[in-house]
């Protein structure tokens, strides 16, 4: 398996506008997807590091403040430059389960495949391909399908 970089990472954050204000007005990081996300239409807003790296800010699911058992990092994400097939693979003959996909979903550079599964200490890791994708009609395609 090779993987070659940090996809984005999702943060749970207590004010989503509060860290919207922080990591662009402050940090000076570009919005993405905020309308939409204020609209309803995703589940979360993202800023972007760099053309291949996002950080997406997930609302924070414990409603008392005083509570800090739920962690920061929901999850992070790394991303092969090939298919996701082999990927799946290697997990699964190293005995890992793979809890969710493969599956479409959005991340820094657009629509990819990808499947979530757990380390050891049972942190959620996504791997996606760009390569792969998902057509409407469910089957996979290579990355000439997505030229």
């Amino acid at each position: 398996m090779q993987l070659n970089g940090m996809d984005h990472i999702v943060l749970s954050v207590r004010d989503v506008e509060r860290s919207l204000d922080f990591y662009t007005r402050v940090l000076g990081l570009k919005p993405e997807r905020v309308e939409s996300w204020r609209a309803g239409k995703n589940g979360f807003p993202s800023v972007r590091i760099n053309e291949n790296t996002i950080i997406d800010l997930m609302a924070n699911k414990v409603s008392d403040e005083s509570v800090a058992t739920v962690p920061n990092l929901n999850h992070f994400c790394m991303f092969t430059d090939g298919p996701l097939e082999p990927c799946v693979e290697e997990l699964q003959s190293q005995g890992v389960t793979v809890e969710t996909g493969p599956i479409k979903r959005w991340g820094a550079r657009g629509d990819a495949l990808s499947v979530y599964f757990r380390d050891p200490d049972n942190n959620q890791i996504e791997i996606r391909s760009y390569v792969s994708a998902i057509q409407p009609s469910g089957t996979r395609a290579g990355a000439a399908a997505r030229a």
